[in-house]
């Protein structure tokens, strides 16, 4: 089949790709920019991609038009902006006029399950999307999941931050509502077995595993799995908006996306029905089962996506790629020039490693702070950690930074700030050869916005000078534990 996938760089498009792939389907892969995708994908060589933004209509026009099955993987959950909902749907009548100018035969939609009268403005918007393609005239298929259970999603990260970091936890009444978690794996089988699978045509299930659980019970089942003692209170007098600052604060979500998680954990998600089960039969992962398969995953070192690698305010932001070109008018800068005798691959597999639990080589606790003041003011803070600890690509995420470019053969990592700063910052490391000697070039600018973004760098100044040069000296002469002196 020739398939169109939107969403290609997200955390399910990114896993259903090469599973496509597998079946021996052709694959349009639909995404905001193509540079991302190059740098990201190990894939770009066998799949058609196309440029194109749902909120500008006229981009629209890159979709072929001898498409089979088309995949709808976007949302703007995280994005911050107050109009989500209206954007969202605006995003799926414009991709409906376009799949209608097609051969489509097959819309599929992947969701969240919406069976209570009552819903979060979440999953209300949800079915405004669904309305928009059940309206298009094309055979649609609904696929509505109660949280998703895999490594790097974003429902298994938080009860493992939780979990991990929080022996008691004071927690909301939301703690024992009901939900019915389904792995990963399991999604991925339910979207490729409805694809241009006629019995599945103009219909909506509910897909689930196994387990019905609460909140309360997923979160002492992983901390058992763990071997961790933990114990949680509930109390009915924390209101929406405190359970979304306390998830935020305890956990690496944005606020964004934690009030968005909260609004909807008010309601039940429960499969109404196992129609599903006799269009794709085969029995589902236990939660146990899905947990265990996450680690795996994560010892490994093999998680293929995470949530943490959408941009920071959602799919309908401008791509942070324009970035990759540090400007050099208008800037402030502050330079760390290292020599070094060891052997230039080393430094730089510390340059690959930094961040995460490797940490920054140098005053971490400072890093740490900066991260704890940056929650503070509603940036992302250093929770986010990195998706893996051996590799990276631009788009990756590495604590409050984002990988603008990971340039193995020219020795060179670029990130991009993400924090809250009156201005743009970016952090350049690269190792140069020059007459016979090696030297780490590592590079601070900044791009100061108005007289606050100046008076903010003068102020971090002395920090810089402490930080970055210690940082350099450590970088030049760590030693892990695998390494042989």
């Amino acid at each position: 089949m020739k398939v169109l996938l939107t969403g290609a760089n997200g955390y399910i498009g990114t896993r259903l790709l090469p599973v496509l792939l597998e079946q021996g389907h052709e694959v349009v892969c639909m995404v905001r920019d193509q540079r991302r995708f190059a740098e990201e994908s190990d894939f770009d060589d066998q799949v058609k991609i196309i440029t194109a933004d749902l909120l500008q209509p006229e981009s629209l026009k890159n979709i072929p038009e001898d498409i089979d099955a088309a995949y709808y993987l976007v949302h703007s959950m995280s994005s911050g902006n107050q109009k989500f909902a209206e954007l969202e749907a605006e995003s799926a009548m414009h991709f409906v006029k376009a799949i209608q100018q097609t051969k489509c035969r097959q819309l599929i939609y992947l969701t969240g399950i919406a069976n209570d009268v009552h819903l979060s403005v979440h999953l209300t918007s949800r079915l405004s999307v669904e309305d928009e393609l059940k309206n298009s005239g094309i055979a649609f298929t609904i696929l509505r999941a109660a949280i998703i259970i895999g490594s790097g999603s974003a429902s298994f990260e938080i009860i493992r931050d939780l979990a991990e970091k929080l022996p008691v936890m004071v927690a909301p009444k939301w703690v024992n509502t009901r939900c019915q978690p389904i792995g990963i794996r399991d999604v991925l089988g339910y979207l490729t077995g409805v694809l241009l699978n006629e019995k599945a045509f103009n219909h909506i299930f509910d897909i689930g595993g196994p387990d019905i659980l609460t909140y309360k019970e997923m979160i002492l089942q992983y901390a058992a799995s763990r071997n961790l003692k933990r114990w949680i209170l509930t109390v009915p007098v924390l209101t929406p908006r405190l359970s979304s600052l306390w998830l935020y604060l305890v956990t690496a979500v944005p606020y964004s996306l934690a009030r968005s998680l909260v609004d909807s954990m008010k309601n039940e998600v429960i499969c109404k029905d196992e129609r599903i089960k006799e269009i794709v039969p085969g029995p589902c992962f236990t939660y146990k089962k899905a947990l265990k398969l996450a680690f795996e995953k994560i010892e490994q070192h093999s998680i293929v996506s995470s949530w943490k690698d959408a941009l920071n305010r959602g799919y309908l932001d401008t791509s942070f790629m324009d970035q990759v070109k540090v400007p050099q008018n208008g800037v402030l800068e502050y330079k760390v020039k290292m020599p070094f005798k060891r052997q230039t691959e080393e430094v730089f597999d510390n340059i690959w490693s930094i961040g995460g639990s490797r940490g920054w080589y140098y005053a971490d606790w400072l890093w740490n702070l900066r991260g704890f003041i940056d929650k503070l003011f509603g940036g992302v803070g250093t929770r986010r950690g990195r998706t893996n600890t051996v590799s990276i690509h631009a788009g990756d995420v590495i604590d409050f930074w984002r990988v603008l470019l990971a340039d193995k053969k020219n020795a060179r990592l670029l990130l991009y700030a993400e924090m809250k700063v009156p201005g743009e910052a970016w952090l350049e490391f690269k190792v140069i050869n020059y007459r016979g000697e090696s030297f780490l070039s590592q590079i601070a600018t900044f791009r100061p916005s108005g007289l606050w973004g100046r008076i903010y760098w003068y102020a971090m100044f002395p920090f810089h000078i402490f930080l970055f040069k210690g940082m350099a000296r450590q970088i030049t002469t760590y030693v892990s534990n695998t390494e042989v002196i």
